[in-house]
């Protein structure tokens, strides 16, 4: 089962009809000699997306083409969402998330000083400049990381 969002008539989909192709049918199932003498039944393919929607649930053509746009304008603004979804996750893939293992540095302070970053295994144990904002020699080692060695990113 398809489940698709049912939109606002707010939300504006264009679609424009030389990219539809709209077929009619005569339906099946219940309905009496109505449906079978008469083709009720819509089909509606969106030509760039290969979507393809078909109502037959009323007995008037008119009514199953207006309920099948529906459903098509619905469809094509879920793939739009999640075309959008799919973007926003590929722009901040990089983010990690913020939980115990996925910190970048180590500062220990007691009882001895060391900063240490676990993506390049470089180590300091001048801890008063880097907690003074001196970063220049981790920028300069993450940099410096091949990528064809792969820096560590913690889990």
């Amino acid at each position: 089962i398809y489940v698709s969002p049912e939109i606002d008539e707010d939300i504006q989909i264009e679609i424009a009809d030389k990219d539809l192709r709209i077929d009619t049918y005569r339906s099946s199932g219940a309905g009496g000699q109505h449906v079978n003498v008469t083709d009720s039944a819509v089909r509606i393919t969106h030509l760039p997306t290969g979507i393809v929607v078909t109502c037959q649930n009323e007995r008037s053509q008119g009514r199953n083409r207006d309920m099948a746009m529906k459903v098509l304008r619905a469809r094509l603004y879920q793939k739009a969402l999640d075309e959008r979804r799919a973007e926003e996750e590929r722009r901040v893939g990089d983010k990690k998330s913020i939980e115990w293992g996925s910190q970048i540095r180590s500062y220990v302070l007691h009882p001895y000083r060391m900063v240490k970053d676990h993506r390049t295994g470089y180590e300091t144990g001048n801890t008063d400049a880097v907690l003074n904002g001196s970063l220049t020699p981790f920028i300069e080692a993450y940099l410096m990381a091949s990528p064809k060695s792969k820096v560590q990113t913690p889990k």
